[in-house]
């Protein structure tokens, strides 16, 4: 029976009082999805208000995200919420990156239930760059932050303000990690760097994307 993997997106489009738009980045959805769909495993998508997600850093030069909008087509279009998935059945949940996840992620009950039931069901929880401020506020049945006492990888200090935007999301996500006794690792500046502690998979930024997806199909394939 093949394994099922949720990707969340984020509903968010509005980059703090930039003017900008900003959404779900393409290709960390993109990336992951062909590595699952090599693996055999099924890909569904949810995002947080349904609907169409904003997209944020399209690149038709790719040939994995040409491919992906076309598999998905209509779908990506009209996707479910959040709200309305069921989480039986799901061997993992993904949390997809984009700035668009920093205003929509963090203190969602809906993104919460869905996780802590995978995850406590002895599935797989996994996010990439800033995909990981889904796991900001998210506990588990017993009240513990899923993330404390964990290594986890997720967008950094440096790499915010690299790209000129320390000021203009919410909070600082390494911080609000390490805040909740998550151990944060780090790689230089967007070099691909990859965390595994047990179900939990984290990566730092979108170079990190397929490999979240490998550690997802490692860790699945061994249980």
């Amino acid at each position: 029976m093949s394994k099922r993997i949720l990707t969340i997106l984020t509903s968010h489009d509005r980059l703090g009082e930039t003017g900008r738009t900003t959404g779900f980045y393409v290709s960390e959805a993109a990336h992951p999805w062909k590595v699952f769909r090599r693996a055999g495993f099924e890909t569904d998508l949810a995002s947080v208000a349904g609907g169409e997600p904003p997209q944020d850093g399209y690149d038709a030069e790719d040939p994995v995200q040409r491919e992906f909008a076309e598999a998905y087509g209509e779908r990506l279009r009209n996707t479910p919420r959040a709200a309305d998935v069921d989480p039986a059945g799901y061997d993992a949940v993904f949390f997809a990156g984009g700035h668009g996840t920093m205003w929509d992620f963090p203190g969602n009950e809906d993104l919460a239930r869905l996780a802590r039931s995978v995850y406590e069901n002895g599935g797989v929880v996994a996010a990439v760059c800033h995909g990981p401020s889904a796991l900001v506020d998210l506990t588990l049945s017993d009240g513990s932050h899923l993330v404390a006492g964990k290594q986890v990888a997720a967008f950094t200090n440096s790499e915010e303000s690299a790209v000129g935007l320390t000021g203009t999301v919410p909070f600082l996500l390494a911080d609000a990690l390490a805040e909740r006794g998550a151990r944060h690792t780090a790689a230089p500046d967007f070099q691909r760097h990859v965390v595994s502690d047990g179900r939990l998979v984290t990566g730092q930024n979108p170079a990190s994307a397929a490999g979240v997806a490998e550690e997802i199909v490692r860790v699945l394939s061994e249980k």
